[in-house]
């Protein structure tokens, strides 16, 4: 286990350089207003520090404790929902493997997932992106709905062996929970803001035992752009919370370890970057290939609940032809194995296809355990060509892969040290960098908002080169 104090250091630098990078860049004062992020006229400047300093944060009684009680009931929400689900979807996983033949149940749990969503949870449908609207634009709360559903969805998902991941069924219960809070405490539209980046970060920290990058995962996702500085406080502490509920209630996290880093010179890291711009490459191919899945099963099977029914038929057929078992679900061995024990080349591929696959048909869980997946495998396979450790190539593509698809560079380098060790960073950082700056415009999450977050960063970039010059 690596030393927590190191651990803690590494991981508050990683946290607090980017956010006053964001202030710096964004020319804002000390505090952070709620406005895209866009030039503003002198007058609308002076506007908005009226109206931010009308807006001062009172540190009273009844402010500090509204929100310790928000903290406490939002990580136990997440952190309990994340322990129950992890048991649940152990339970499902061993029936599977004992129980092969339930794979002919595909067409069956599709046309009940399909029909629930479609008569019965319509507006909980748009799922992790629908919250991730919602936070931009308020319209109404998130559905209750849709903790039950995707909960539903997801194990029935894993247990006929649709590929799919947990991180999902995970944000969108702590979500859909957490949110029953704003009426009661009668919070504003910043406050609730707030409370959704705290339900995403406990869900994301809580689900992997990843509490670092689950916060700031919730915060890369959201820009880092409505709160002034101690609202970072509760998205942190709610994250942390929620990993101990989880760990105290649920099962154990898989276990992962690199256990030989070779030494960081120049040559290292440039084999570094070219392996990020792979996985870059790998993560924009799943984007687009899952985008053409959804475009075909909406083109083609007009009534929705039709198209779970009609890919779970082209999944069985495809179980049945070719031995496909351990592309099943999440897939934990054969990352496990990834990365001790070279493997086919072919791998990633095939996880990349049957995931995109599964999500667009209408099946339910999440992308970033199967990204993990594909990471791992395509480490796998790049270390045949690229002189570094097996072990470390499939830690970099593990993290590299998921980070730039969801256009979270920084969660994925605190993701890699929380998960191998706080000695593995300039290896994820310059992987994960990389893989981000060539994963293109799309996201898992929201495209427009993200790509122009990338966007502002990488115009910066070239204005400091062209500087330089």
């Amino acid at each position: 286990m690596p030393d927590r104090i190191q651990e803690f250091g590494f991981s508050a630098f990683c946290v607090l350089l980017p956010h006053k990078a964001m202030v710096s860049a964004l020319n804002r004062p000390a505090y952070l207003g709620l406005m895209a992020p866009t030039e503003l006229t002198k007058s609308e400047d002076a506007l908005m520090n009226n109206t931010n300093k009308q807006k001062q944060i009172q540190l009273s009684g009844p402010w500090l404790t509204k929100w310790v009680l928000l903290i406490v009931f939002t990580g136990l929400l997440a952190g309990s929902a994340s322990a129950f689900f992890l048991h649940a979807l152990d339970w499902v996983t061993e029936t599977r493997n004992q129980h092969p033949g339930l794979i002919f149940g595909l067409p069956l749990a599709g046309l009940l997932i399909g029909l629930l969503y479609y008569y019965v949870g319509k507006e909980a449908s748009p799922g992790n992106r629908g919250i991730v609207r919602e936070f931009y634009k308020p319209q109404k709360p998130v559905s209750w709905l849709m903790a039950p559903l995707v909960l539903l969805g997801t194990l029935l998902t894993h247990l006929v062996g649709g590929s799919a991941g947990r991180e999902g069924t995970a944000l969108q219960m702590a979500a859909s929970l957490a949110d029953r809070l704003s009426a009661p405490f009668n919070l504003s539209a910043i406050e609730r803001q707030i409370l959704l980046s705290m339900a995403i970060s406990a869900g994301f920290g809580s689900v992997f035992g990843t509490p670092w990058a689950g916060a700031v995962f919730a915060l890369e996702l959201l820009l880092f752009k409505p709160f002034k500085l101690v609202y970072l406080v509760p998205v942190f502490i709610s994250s942390f919370w929620a990993d101990w509920v989880c760990s105290y209630l649920g099962p154990a996290h898989s276990a992962y370890e690199i256990p030989i880093l070779p030494e960081i010179s120049l040559l290292n890291l440039g084999y570094t970057a070219l392996a990020g711009l792979v996985f870059g490459m790998v993560a924009f191919l799943y984007l687009k290939t899952h985008g053409l899945f959804e475009w075909l099963f909406k083109s083609s099977v007009s009534w929705p609940p039709f198209r779970p029914v009609t890919g779970g038929l082209v999944l069985l057929l495809i179980f049945l032809f070719f031995s496909l078992e351990q592309y099943m679900g999440l897939g934990i061995p054969f990352i496990q194995d990834s990365f001790i024990m070279q493997g086919d080349w072919y791998v990633f591929l095939i996880k990349l296809l049957l995931t995109a696959f599964t999500l667009a048909a209408g099946f339910k869980g999440g992308e970033v355990t199967p990204l993990f997946f594909i990471g791992a495998a395509l480490g796998n396979f790049l270390s045949f060509f690229v002189p570094l450790p097996i072990a470390l190539m499939a830690g970099m593509g593990f993290v590299a892969v998921f980070s730039s698809a969801a256009h979270t560079p920084l969660a994925g380098v605190l993701l890699g040290m929380e998960l191998f060790g706080w000695q593995v960073w300039p290896f994820m950082l310059v992987s994960g960098v990389f893989a981000w700056l060539f994963s293109g415009k799309d996201s898992l999450y929201f495209s427009d908002e993200l790509f122009s977050y990338k966007k502002k960063i990488i115009n910066q970039i070239s204005t400091f080169r062209n500087t330089v010059k």
